[in-house]
């Protein structure tokens, strides 16, 4: 343990040394720091995310797939974080914090039993490769934010225990009647009774596919994207740069602060039930950067409520800074479901059939070098 805690102070002082020395606050999800007088704050926040990477020599996907994601599955690992990130704050709250000298809940061993690279595990890159099928990917093919969002919210039908709502925006409009009405449903209860008595409110993820720009970014939406993560429900964006998936967690004066899945792990192999060891599941370097002008224009934002207040704080910080403040907007917030729009019918356990066929090259003939990634156009 003292090998392990020398480790993260090297780490810390690497971290604090490469920040740039500025006035300017940093902000990572929706918390606020200053460099110059909250740095051990602001790192212990960064390393507490959830950290998704590549993995090798887990058990076969679908029996006689890929047995490591190395080369194809960085969005899938970033989709990962940002649903980890939300079960985080739904479990543990966003104060939360991992320290490796003590002993932690037993909600978050839950957690992280859900993203084990194994068929049996939740949200395993088994379950999201072969649930992208769906989708029209086939297991190995890479996948831009749009798709990994679309299984995301599939696969979260199959998860009891969670109970998590995710809602995944359409032709850039969150429709706030249908999120309500998606997020009081009752499992196996008839839809017409739920005007006549109170439902408790299902967390929600709600992710919002946006293109903003052509071939690159188009400035005028930087400033809204940066008060995304102002916000108390940020949870993220997934995007990148063209071919290159990242988790964006914050971003400090016009550098986007990100957790990067590029690096290939042993996957780690545990009894159902038992103690995971998280070593490798949290950030122990330097959390990397990049310029706001960088960004694909093909991005998803994140954002977890809680409860029904909680999203209707959102809605009014959405009509507050990004909606009256902007001529150009990255999305619309609309009450009602749109008349020409097809009824919302909030969605039920999809039928998964796969039959182990839809593979593409074995993993023996994918890259592990970090220079070949998926396109982020879905």
């Amino acid at each position: 343990m003292e090998a392990v805690l020398a480790k993260y102070e090297n780490q810390i002082n690497v971290f604090l040394e490469d920040l740039p020395d500025t006035d300017e606050p940093v902000w990572i999800l929706g918390a606020c720091y200053n460099v110059k007088t909250k740095k051990s704050e602001l790192l212990s926040d960064v390393r507490s995310r959830l950290w998704f990477t590549y993995r090798k020599k887990f058990s076969p996907i679908g029996g006689t797939g890929p047995s490591s994601d190395a080369g194809w599955g960085c969005m899938l690992r970033c989709g990962q974080m940002i649903l980890a990130q939300a079960l985080i704050c739904s479990h543990l709250g966003r104060d939360w914090r991992w320290d490796p000298e003590k002993h932690q809940p037993k909600e978050y061993q839950r957690i992280l039993h859900c993203f084990l690279d194994k068929k049996d595990s939740c949200y395993s890159i088994h379950q999201m490769a072969q649930m992208g099928v769906g989708e029209g990917k086939s297991v190995g093919e890479w996948y831009g934010p749009n798709t990994v969002a679309q299984v995301l919210k599939k696969l979260a039908l199959f998860d009891d225990w969670n109970s998590l709502s995710v809602y995944v925006s359409m032709d850039n409009t969150v429709v706030i009647e249908d999120i309500k009405k998606l997020c009081a449903r009752a499992d196996g209860a008839d839809l017409q009774l739920q005007s006549q008595r109170p439902l408790d409110w299902r967390p929600l993820l709600l992710v919002i596919p946006l293109r903003m720009g052509i071939n690159s970014i188009n400035p005028v939406y930087i400033q809204a994207l940066k008060e995304c993560f102002k916000m108390p429900q940020s949870c993220g964006v997934l995007g990148g740069k063209p071919n290159l998936a990242y988790y964006f967690i914050g971003f400090i004066d016009d550098e986007l602060i990100y957790l990067d899945p590029h690096t290939t792990q042993q996957a780690v192999d545990t009894e159902s039930g038992s103690a995971v060891d998280d070593q490798s599941f949290h950030c122990q370097r330097t959390p990397h950067r990049m310029k706001i002008t960088s960004l694909d224009p093909s991005v998803a934002l994140g954002f977890f409520c809680k409860s029904e207040e909680d999203f209707d704080s959102w809605c009014d910080l959405v009509q507050q800074e990004l909606l009256k403040k902007r001529n150009l907007r990255m999305f619309e917030l609309v009450e009602k479901h749109p008349s020409h729009w097809p009824p919302f019918v909030p969605p039920t356990k999809p039928e998964v059939q796969t039959t182990g066929a839809e593979f593409i090259e074995s993993p023996d003939k994918l890259s592990e070098s970090e220079e070949e990634f998926e396109i982020l156009n879905a």
